[in-house]
């Protein structure tokens, strides 16, 4: 009786002491997938990407191998590496230093853009998703908001209402030491960011628009997929592109360097395109990125989409995604027209 007495005082000593010693213990932090994004075999561009993670997705973080990667696993047990910017994951848990969400005062109710400054010009960073909680650090001017997103990431998103809810109370404003007044932009890379944001802003507003090959180039009742393009960079810079998809491919190598994989482009690159053969990769094996006929072009929006228009029955001016269709298999090579 003497022994059992010990030995389940004991437990009970083991029992009361365990719940302290693991409260020091971080909970696992969850990676939040919030923009299409490479799993990879390991922590590097090059290596292999063994599938796509799709918005939505949430992963279990096992280490942060670096400030560019996290190792994780997904729902099915699979272990590879992500990237850890901001515009594709969330930390969340585990005592994350941000506490963004715990401190949110704010939630996305409709996609809306995460911008580097208060402006449509403002440099985008990626899309806020529906339902992400966000902390609104303060009201700019009746359009603006600044915020930070879960990831501790900070930003600027607009005050519509259709965009963000307020869930809570936004601190009293303050005298704003910085984005200043616009005033004529910089020569670098802030300025090509601005344009390259004013050209998918622009072709945007022509979402819908009915498809029409050999379309007018003196108006914008239809589109086909070069007149589209062109439009595009017409409205928003004044900038006048050749009228064929082969004359933009040629302007867009005369710019830039131009690159012949997809997933290196750039937010507002053009990407170029041979006819359809099919959705197998195989019926494409023979293409030659700048020797075969450019027939179709499209403005890349990042996170594996375009913005695009190629028939009526699609719907006309549209996004699609790119990974894994025939769009991946057709294309030749892109660059920034700019």
């Amino acid at each position: 009786m003497r022994r059992i007495t010990l030995l389940l005082s004991g437990t009970l000593l083991m029992a009361a002491i365990a719940p302290a010693g693991m409260a020091a213990a971080a909970e696992p932090q969850s990676v939040h997938i919030v923009a299409s994004v490479s799993f990879r075999t390991a922590p590097s561009t090059s290596s292999t990407v063994m599938r796509y993670l799709k918005s939505g997705e949430s992963l279990t973080l096992l280490e942060k191998t670096n400030s560019y990667w996290y190792k994780v696993q997904d729902a099915s047990g699979q272990v590879g590496y992500v990237s850890s910017q901001a515009k594709y994951v969330n930390l969340i848990g585990g005592g994350s230093s941000t506490g963004a969400v715990d401190g949110s005062n704010a939630v996305i109710v409709s996609g809306v853009s995460f911008r580097k400054s208060p402006s449509t010009s403002g440099a985008f960073m990626r899309y806020l998703k529906k339902g992400e909680q966000v902390t609104v650090t303060s009201k700019i001017n009746s359009y603006w908001y600044a915020v930070k997103d879960a990831s501790g990431v900070s930003g600027y998103v607009s005050t519509n209402s259709k965009y963000i809810k307020l869930t809570g109370s936004v601190p009293a404003p303050s005298t704003p030491s910085a984005p200043a007044a616009p005033s004529a932009p910089s020569t670098g890379g802030d300025s090509v960011s601005a344009q390259v944001e004013a050209v998918i802003a622009a072709g945007m507003k022509y979402l819908g628009t009915p498809y029409e090959y050999g379309s007018s180039r003196s108006n914008t009742a239809t589109f086909d997929c070069s007149d589209f393009v062109r439009q595009a960079f017409k409205d928003a810079l004044g900038i006048t592109l050749p009228a064929d998809s082969r004359g933009q491919g040629e302007y867009v190598r005369s710019k830039s360097q131009v690159t012949t994989d997809w997933t290196k482009l750039k937010r507002g690159d053009l990407m170029f395109f041979m006819s359809y053969k099919g959705t197998s990769a195989s019926n494409y094996t023979s293409k030659s990125p700048f020797g075969t006929r450019i027939t179709h072009v499209g403005i890349y929006l990042g996170n594996g989409q375009i913005l695009q228009t190629y028939s009526n029955e699609s719907g006309g001016v549209r996004v699609d995604s790119i990974a894994g269709k025939h769009w991946e298999y057709r294309f030749l090579y892109g660059g920034s027209a700019l």
